[in-house]
Order: structure tokens, then C-alpha cells, then sequence
């Protein structure tokens, strides 16, 4: 009997509990489950999300907006012999952006260079051939063209030269050959940074390193400013993927071939038509050298712009440590007023150079210095 009612009591409460539940109201305020106890909804709706961007990320998606459809993606294919001798085709990647409404586009030297076939891909995933109007080595630029048929989107060129550590700067690119239009934001880490290039050893001189991520195939596409102006052409990174540090080559470096393309229809090549070797300290010492340090010119090419200026070669050689050095001949200790301290500044300055500009070398010839004007010469690309 008291199992009985225990389990008749506990089916009597179980009722009157449900009894109370169906004739409580809904959205009575004193029901468990009104809606005035929830503090805030459980998610936000689009409408809640799109009032929540900062001005940054505006500022972000606006310069993508305008700018992704002016960035092209390139593929390169060139030919190579394996280990059996045997010819097959190798595929790169890269990226531009569009310069002109009729399909001027700007990018890497080294993403076109040597290739037998060029293909650039819109971001409409259209495609066509290029062909290349001009290089500029010394700054691994190239400038493309495509038919398209059509005006096409550009970007605006901004200016570089008053670029400041800290300021924000957008990439736009196709990173790794298959990622195309990805957008990387950062900052200006450092200005006027050298690098030396894999590809030809060739020093690049007053680079815009950044943090924002460039990584294999994003080369040749734009660095932005937060006005969607390019200041920069993505140029390398460290190591094999993005580290935090990548190189941009400022946008400034390429006016003077777009300029002396629009005026003559082509690029040039500047000549100068000697071949010198570095004197260090102790090797100009050794050779009783009356400068201490400099470029001894060993040949000048006849017909150079360096005959014609009056540079002089050696009038003799001498052996040291089994190498033959020609000496008598000018010592160049300074360029443009930079004094030679290293063997690579001739170098970094015909990088500056385009032809028919002047380039003043101060050369040390039979006990004194003199200076003497080179008219640098233009040699035709071969393209």
C-alpha cells in the first residue's frame, strides 16, 4: 500500500505540472520562457554586421574594389633541356596591372624574361596573348600590351619618393599561380633597402620593404597607398614564401621608361663600352697607385661612347697571383661625384641611366684628377 501511493502522488504532481504549463501565456512576462530574459540576440543579421566595419576596413575594400579588375595574372612558358637533353615546356607565373584603357600593363622583367609565350588572364578569367614592348633590367621592369577590343580599367601612378615608414599600403596579386586577386594589407617597414636578385645576381637598389604578405606569383603586381595609387611594383621576398618582408620596387623607378616609351615608341639599352675591374686598398697600395681605391679600366671598346669622351685603357700588364691586370690607364675614383667604394657603384648608376643621358666620371691619370663627360650611347632591345 505505501508503494501505491507513493507512485499516485508522484503521477498526481506530474499532472498538475503540466496543467500549468498549457494555460500559462506564451509571452506572459512572468513565463520562463519569455523573450524579455534573453539580454541580447543570440546572432546579428547582415543588416547589424555591415554597420560594424571601421574606417580602415572601408578604406580596404574600397581601394580593392576599384582596384582588383585593373590586376592581371601572367603565365610565361619557356623551354629548357633536362638531364637527358631533352626539350620540355615550364609554365611560370605572375602578375601586372593595367596602365592604359588600351592594355599597357606593367610588370616584373623577371616574370617575362626568356619566355617563348605570354598569356594574361583578366579578372573576368578572360585571356590573351601579350607581347612585350620594353624591359628595363637595371629596375626588372617589363611593359606589356594586349588587344582586347575594348577600354579596360587602370590604375593611377602615385608618387614614391615621399613614402614614410608606418603608412599603410595594400597588395593586390596572384600568389603561388592560382590564387588571383588576393589582397594583403601592411605597412612601409623600411625605405631604400638594396637587395641582389637570384635570377642575375643584379643588385636592386632603394626597394620599399613592407609586412604585407607577398608571396611566388604575386611579382609585378601593385603596392597600393590608402588612395588606391600605386607607389610600388611587388618585386621579391625572403626566403621561399611570406616571411613578413618583401620588396616592392618604387613606382618612381618606372616613369623614366614609361616616358621614354611614350616619346620614341621604344625603350633602350645605355652603352658605355668599358670593362673595368675594383682596385682595393691593399691591391692599389701594392701597385703603388697614387688613389688608393677605384675602377682601373682595363679595355675600352672602340666606337664607345668611353673613346669618344677620351676614357683611357691600360698601356700595360702585369701578373698578380696568376690574374693579369692591365694598368696605366684611367682610375675612376668617383661618378657622378659618388666616390668609388665599392665595386658595384658604376653598376648601380647605369641602372639609373637611359640613353643620351650624360655620366660624369673623375678619373685619376698621371698623377691628377680630371673630369670627363660620357654621352652614353643606345643600344636597341632585343626583345
Amino acid at each position: 500500500m505505501r508503494v501505491l501511493r507513493t507512485v499516485f502522488w508522484s503521477l498526481a504532481i506530474v499532472a498538475a505540472f503540466f496543467a500549468a504549463m498549457r494555460l500559462a501565456p506564451v509571452h506572459s512576462p512572468n513565463s520562463m520562457w519569455s523573450s524579455s530574459n534573453w539580454s541580447s540576440p543570440i546572432w546579428n543579421g547582415p543588416a547589424a554586421a555591415a554597420s560594424s566595419y571601421t574606417a580602415d576596413e572601408q578604406n580596404s575594400m574600397d581601394i580593392y574594389k576599384d582596384a582588383h579588375d585593373a590586376t592581371v595574372n601572367i603565365t610565361s612558358k619557356t623551354y629548357t633541356r633536362n638531364w637527358f637533353m631533352e626539350v620540355y615546356p615550364v609554365q611560370g607565373a605572375g602578375s601586372g596591372f593595367i596602365l592604359s584603357a588600351d592594355g599597357e600593363i606593367l610588370t616584373n622583367n623577371h616574370v617575362v624574361r626568356g619566355s617563348t609565350e605570354l598569356t594574361v588572364t583578366l579578372s573576368n578569367k578572360k585571356f590573351y596573348k601579350a607581347k612585350v614592348l620594353g624591359v628595363d633590367e637595371g629596375h626588372d621592369l617589363a611593359l606589356l600590351k594586349i588587344e582586347t577590343g575594348s577600354k579596360l580599367p587602370s590604375l593611377h601612378l602615385g608618387d614614391s619618393d615621399n613614402l614614410v615608414v608606418g603608412q599603410k599600403v595594400l597588395a593586390i596579386g596572384n600568389p603561388f599561380g592560382q590564387f588571383g586577386g588576393t589582397l594583403t594589407t601592411g605597412v612601409v617597414s623600411s625605405l631604400d633597402r638594396s637587395i641582389q636578385t637570384e635570377e642575375n645576381n643584379r643588385p636592386l637598389e632603394g626597394m620599399i620593404q613592407t609586412d604585407a604578405a607577398i608571396n611566388p606569383g604575386n611579382s609585378g603586381g601593385p603596392l597600393l597607398n590608402s588612395h588606391g595609387d600605386v607607389i610600388g611594383i611587388n618585386t621579391a621576398i625572403v626566403g621561399q614564401g611570406n616571411l613578413g618582408i618583401g620588396f616592392a620596387m618604387p613606382i618612381n623607378r618606372a616613369k623614366s621608361m614609361l616616358e621614354e616609351y611614350q616619346k620614341g615608341g621604344h625603350v633602350s639599352t645605355p652603352t658605355l663600352g668599358i670593362r673595368e675591374v675594383y682596385v682595393s686598398d691593399d691591391l692599389a697600395e701594392m701597385l703603388e697607385m697614387p688613389k688608393r681605391s677605384g675602377l682601373l679600366i682595363q679595355e675600352v671598346e672602340r666606337g664607345s661612347p668611353a673613346e669618344a669622351a677620351g676614357l683611357r685603357g691600360p698601356r700595360q700588364t702585369v701578373i698578380v697571383g696568376n690574374y693579369p691586370l692591365g694598368i696605366g690607364g684611367d682610375l675612376i675614383v668617383a661618378i657622378d661625384g659618388q666616390p668609388v667604394e665599392d665595386r658595384d657603384l658604376l653598376k648601380r648608376i647605369m641602372n639609373r641611366k637611359h640613353g643620351g643621358e650624360m655620366i660624369e666620371f673623375t678619373v685619376s691619370r698621371n698623377g691628377r684628377q680630371e673630369k670627363i663627360q660620357v654621352k652614353l650611347g643606345s643600344a636597341p632591345q632585343k626583345l
